[in-house]
């Protein structure tokens, strides 16, 4: 059985080596997260670690879809840190491990995403993704909204530059503009 369960700060640390050998292992499947290959396992357990205080002051959230015996993915939630912007957030570094892809583990990652941005009053979620990628497709069939593509925005783990498409979620109704200054 898949348990989604939310981290905090200090757990994210625990947690870091684990996520570090599922980060490598995507990467090294193919996975356009953010890495080259070969991705040092060290360096990505360093990256984990690193996120831990935002997780604990609140900007950043982090799930992990877990079995009996190790992390098979996990997701993160940015918010965005300015005034104007604090009804969105982005979703970051959806990594599934390989061979739990097609299982419904980055589809249910992304609904408790969605429930928990959502139970926040959050209004909108954006994210980006390479094109053509299977994680594209899920983004797609879950609902997202593209709203354009950049060729050659991010290199994919070996190297060679890729188009990203952008998405976003609407969670619930826009709140009203206040009124700008009177003219």
């Amino acid at each position: 059985m898949t348990e989604i369960v939310p981290v905090s700060g200090p757990e994210l640390v625990t947690y870091a080596d684990e996520l570090a050998a599922l980060l490598v292992e995507a990467v090294e499947g193919g996975a356009s997260v953010g890495f080259l290959a070969p991705l040092d396992r060290e360096a990505a357990a360093v990256w984990w670690r690193e996120r831990a205080a935002a997780v604990e002051a609140g900007s950043h959230q982090v799930w992990i879809a877990r079995d009996e015996e190790r992390p098979l993915g996990t997701i993160g939630l940015v918010k965005a840190p300015m005034p104007n912007a604090r009804h969105r957030a982005e979703v970051a570094k959806l990594v599934v491990r390989p061979s739990a892809r097609g299982r419904g583990v980055g589809r249910a990652l992304l609904t408790a995403v969605e429930r928990s941005a959502a139970a926040e009053g959050l209004a909108l979620l954006v994210l980006d993704t390479e094109t053509g990628s299977d994680a594209e497709r899920l983004y797609r069939s879950a609902g997202w909204t593209p709203c354009g593509s950049v060729p050659d925005y991010a290199a994919d783990p070996y190297g060679t530059l890729r188009a990203t498409t952008f998405y976003y979620r609407a969670l619930g109704p826009r709140e009203a503009s206040p009124a700008g200054p009177s003219q």
